[in-house]
């Protein structure tokens, strides 16, 4: 044993045991340091007459002098160089262990900042030569991670500007490894929000135009992005879950403490369960940041979708790399409201329902539709859809497809539909499929609210508030207002508004002024008497305006007080108030709930009417086709029909439907439920093997003796006439 420890204790042999009593004593052991540096030194030596052979000693002695590295900086101030320099003239032909060790010792110099990071990453890329798959992904992690760790607590904005320039440089080298990953890094720094700047969505774009496939894929796919409401959903029902999951362990440890022996550190773990949900409730209270998509940080989109328009013509890629192309161009169109009008004819071509992925064609052809395209270039897109799906010569999905694409375009510019064109499609409103029947009247409700005048009157539907107050607008128009369309609401003063959106001369009365001499107050005092005596007599008067002024009134007869007023009077008052106020929240959240009253409340020219009707709601479907800046495919692909069929599915929206409901049954019944039953219930009640016999003796009766019963009973009918 005492030979074992005395071997342990060899420091020279045991590099682990001197780098832990370097650090401790840096100067005590400087001798020690100083004979396994020349040991290095002669290694060196010998590796560099034949590099392609793995050297234990070196990595050894390597990873130890990386480690010990920050307490001799006087001596091992040129180590990091010296590396590099073995990487840079042996990378190609240096053993894999051999190279990664060497790495390794860089990234730890690297971290303890006793190298910089653009002479690291550029030795880096250069390594990326190698053919070396796991070395090319452990670099690659590395680089994301420092420049991550570089901007940490704060962004080095002259740093994070060399390092840009030098992937932008990287990004457009012959060599297609250090291309590509130069876009990943760069990808990934973004979606990590760390270079999330337009100068780094700009570098990117460049890759748009690559030759190499794959990294013009990549770039596609970066701006494209995945499905932003899969994701969404996705979200959703993981916090919902993580929720129940949250408060079943809670209620699990409540339990346990109730049941069991009631001890501090049961306390102390129910303590800790409780906080742990409580703080996953408040950062899923908190507001979400949103970032400009990167979409919106392109500085040229005109003439980026010109080139890519451009190469899309003379591309000779898979269809899905074209589609991904057409998907890209189409964004930037709708997004920038870009005027790119050869697009719209390359759309047209693949517009046929045998056409694969016709859907996201149709996708496309929407996104690409907004109001200053003119609605010459969109006509030929309408008719097209309208004559290669909405006839009666397809399948009725091929058909409700066609209505859905055409509901999407015009929801982004009507100004391209006709009167003819629209009330042919309105026909289909009473078609007997679903799917069909649903996208029509999808189409009229959009129309009746962007343009009712191009319907048949009798699908206009009853003229309501918010459509009477709207003006409609030609193509190019704009329309400025200098009011708040709702706000007129905020003139008649309810219940929850004590303390909200004060005025100057509510403010005011909280003020007393004081003078400095009391005498002059009292010789003051009796002239201000008989001022105050004449001026009674004009406040009875101005009395009867105040107190209307000053009633309160509830939600419900403010909002009729102001369906009452005419589209002037709510313009002139609602100008009044935008001018005379700041607006708070519940302002805000008034003036929206006045919008959509005014929705769906019936238009009368008559004010003095008491009774007004009133429109039902929309369907969520019909409003929600929104002119947002993307196109869902679900939109496109929306289809009434049973999509769940399977048998639990079914059962849970049979249940849901009888909530609230009466029991199936019939009302009658008997008085006394206590009763005995009748013979017919009682049967009801036995197996089938009881009542066999009868049913079994029915069948066996022949036609004869059917016949005698039949004439029996007609006989005996006769007898009692």
């Amino acid at each position: 044993m005492e030979s074992a420890k005395s071997n342990n204790n060899k420091l020279p042999s045991n590099l682990p045991q001197l780098q832990n009593l370097i650090k401790r004593d840096p100067a005590s052991y400087r001798e020690e340091f100083e004979r396994q540096h020349s040991v290095y030194q002669a290694l060196c030596i010998i590796f560099e007459q034949n590099p392609t052979v793995y050297n234990n000693d070196l990595h050894q002695v390597v990873t130890f002098l990386s480690q010990v590295a920050q307490c001799y900086q006087d001596k091992l101030s040129g180590f990091p160089q010296e590396l590099s320099v073995l990487l840079k003239r042996h990378s190609t032909v240096l053993h894999p262990e051999m190279r990664m060790s060497f790495v390794k010792a860089l990234m730890l110099l690297r971290n303890k900042n006793l190298l910089s990071p653009t002479d690291l990453h550029i030795l880096f890329f250069q390594l990326l030569q190698c053919q070396d798959k796991n070395l090319r992904k452990f670099l690659k992690q590395h680089i994301v991670t420092d420049i991550k760790n570089i901007n940490a607590r704060s962004k080095n904005a002259k740093l994070n500007k060399e390092l840009q320039n030098f992937m932008h440089e990287m990004l457009s080298s012959r060599h297609a490894v250090a291309a590509k990953t130069s876009l990943d890094v760069m990808i990934e720094l973004y979606h990590k929000k760390v270079w999330n700047d337009a100068k780094t969505v700009n570098t990117i774009v460049t890759a748009c135009f690559s030759k190499v496939t794959k990294i013009m894929v990549t770039t596609l796919k970066f701006f494209i992005g995945r499905d932003e409401e899969e994701g969404g959903e996705e979200s959703d029902s993981n916090s919902d879950s993580d929720d129940e999951e949250e408060k079943k362990s809670v209620k699990a440890t409540m339990m346990a403490m109730r049941v069991n022996k009631k001890t501090k550190k049961k306390q102390k773990k129910i303590d800790k369960a409780k906080a742990a949900v409580k703080k996953s409730q408040k950062d899923k209270k908190t507001k979400e940041n949103f970032d400009f998509s990167a979409l919106h940080l392109i500085h040229d989109p005109q003439s980026l979708a010109e080139r890519l328009y451009r190469r899309l013509e003379k591309m000779n890629e898979r269809f899905e790399v074209k589609l991904m192309t057409m998907n890209f161009i189409s964004r930037l169109i709708g997004i920038h409201q870009l005027y790119l009008p050869n697009f719209y004819p390359l759309v047209n071509r693949f517009l046929f329902p045998h056409q694969r992925e016709v859907t996201k064609v149709m996708v496309f052809a929407a996104q690409a539709a907004h109001p200053l395209v003119p609605p010459d270039d969109l006509s030929p897109v309408l008719r097209t859809l309208a004559d290669n799906f909405v006839t009666e010569r397809y399948s009725s999905e091929v058909m409700a497809m066609g209505l859905n694409a055409i509901r999407e375009l015009c929801a982004r510019n009507p100004y391209c539909m006709s009167g003819d064109l629209l009330q042919d499609l309105t026909q289909y409103k009473t078609h007997k499929d679903k799917g069909v029947m649903m996208a029509a009247r999808s189409l009229i409700a959009l129309f009746r609210d962007k343009n009712p005048e191009l319907l048949f009157k009798k699908d206009r539907g009853a003229p309501t508030e918010l459509g009477v107050e709207k003006r409609q607008e030609n193509f190019g128009e704009n329309r400025a207002i200098d009011y708040i369309p709702g706000a007129e609401i905020l003139a008649f003063k309810t219940d929850g508004d004590e303390g909200l959106g004060t005025s100057d001369d509510e403010s005011d009365d909280n003020w007393v002024d004081m003078d400095d001499d009391d005498s002059d107050d009292d010789d003051e005092s009796k002239p201000d008497a008989k001022k105050q005596d004449k001026d009674e007599d004009g406040e009875d008067d101005n009395k009867g305006d105040e107190e209307e002024k000053e009633k309160v009134f509830s939600a419900k007869e403010a909002l009729k007080e102001v369906m009452k007023l005419t589209a002037e009077e709510r313009a002139q008052k609602a100008a009044d108030i935008a001018c005379s106020r700041f607006l708070t929240d519940e302002d805000f959240a008034r003036i929206a709930a006045t919008q959509a009253a005014k929705r769906v409340e019936k238009f009368t020219k008559s004010s003095k009417k008491k009774k007004r009707g009133r429109k039902r709601k929309a369907p969520d479907d019909a409003e929600g086709s929104s002119s947002g800046e993307l196109v869902s495919l679900k939109n496109i692909e929306m289809i009434y029909k049973k999509r769940k069929h399977d048998k639990d599915a079914r059962m849970e929206s049979v249940a849901m439907g009888r909530e609230g409901r009466e029991k199936y049954g019939m009302k009658k019944g008997r008085m006394n439920p206590n009763a005995s039953t009748t013979n017919r219930e009682k049967i009801k009640g036995k197996s089938f093997m009881m009542l066999k016999h009868k049913v079994a003796g029915k069948q066996k009766q022949s036609f004869r003796t059917k016949q005698m019963k039949l004439r029996n009973s007609l006989l005996k009918q006769k007898k009692f006439r």
